[in-house]
């Protein structure tokens, strides 16, 4: 493993390297309006969220290493204090990259890159109309990022004090993020689409833990370390049941090997005590990954015990 020391890469250099692990990064498509009156609309990378009571943002406009000039948006912020932000959906990403493009003050980027303005309840810049998910900010509190050695970051905290969802990523009362399908930058111009999700739960209880898992199950050459923190994540150490596994008179199965490629792992576990394979610890372990993988983690620990 490299060891890279950030005073040994030009700026550019260190900008990506960053970015490249700091990553993905939700993606703040600001509106904000010129001291003279223009709206003007620019995506930030450098954006999360910080507290919920009150609701915190923070966006990182930048002063530009290369000129010296502020970000109109930092500037207008600081003015007005006041913006919104707008998510970014995937069918956004491609117009929002012609947003990005520093036109002079006086060029309007909703026009430019085919975005309607969304009328703002309680400030004064409008927000993106195609975006499902927009917030209306106030400036909290500005912080200049180490200007004694020639920073040119901000910190820009923002409270939110209105929300704008759309009813159509809406389902029983929550957003439902299949439905927002988000993207995230990474680092040049990759970015990630939220179109692969999956849950994992934070636990509620005291895990067993890695230290706890059986020798036979910690060293597998099957389970990954994913798969074992499934597995150690229980709050109490299983014990083999008896009754485990039980089959109805009627139940039939083909191969092992079929059945794992049809991802049945209760057919594959019938198929390999049918062809008495179950002294068998890869076999066994293969048909717990493909338990966990349905997320049947009782049935996948069960047959890892029958050890």
């Amino acid at each position: 493993m490299q060891t890279i020391l950030p005073e040994d890469l030009p700026h550019r250099e260190r900008h990506q390297l960053l970015l490249s692990g700091v990553a993905p990064r939700p993606i703040a498509f600001v509106s904000s309006i010129a001291p003279e009156g223009n709206v003007n609309l620019s995506p930030f990378s450098f954006f999360n969220a910080y507290s919920s009571k009150p609701p915190i943002v923070a966006i990182g406009p930048a002063i530009a290493a290369r000129t010296g000039r502020a970000k109109d948006t930092l500037l207008n912020i600081l003015e007005h204090r006041e913006c919104t932000i707008s998510t970014v959906s995937y069918s956004m990403v491609h117009k929002m990259n012609i947003a990005s493009a520093e036109y002079p003050r006086d060029v309007d980027e909703y026009v430019k890159a085919g975005f309607s303005k969304g009328a703002s309840r309680l400030v004064s810049p409008p927000y993106v109309a195609e975006s499902p998910y927009s917030m209306e900010c106030r400036l909290v509190e500005n912080i200049e990022i180490r200007r004694d050695i020639g920073g040119n970051g901000n910190l820009m905290m923002l409270e939110v004090v209105a929300f704008h969802v759309s009813d159509s990523v809406m389902v029983d009362g929550k957003i439902d993020p299949h439905k927002m399908d988000l993207v995230a930058r990474l680092s040049h111009g990759f970015y990630a689409r939220t179109s692969e999700i999956f849950e994992a739960r934070q636990p509620t209880h005291l895990c067993i833990g890695f230290d706890a898992l059986p020798e036979h199950i910690r060293t597998s050459e099957i389970l990954t370390g994913n798969d074992l923190a499934r597995l150690a994540y229980v709050p109490v150490l299983p014990m083999l049941d008896g009754s485990f596994p039980s089959f109805e008179d009627t139940f039939r199965a083909d191969s092992v090997e079929i059945e794992l490629n049809a991802n049945n792992p209760l057919g594959a576990l019938y198929a390999m005590l049918q062809e008495g394979k179950q002294r068998d610890r890869a076999l066994r372990h293969r048909i717990a990954k493909a338990f966990i993988v349905n997320n049947q983690i009782d049935e996948a620990w069960q047959t890892l015990l029958l050890e």
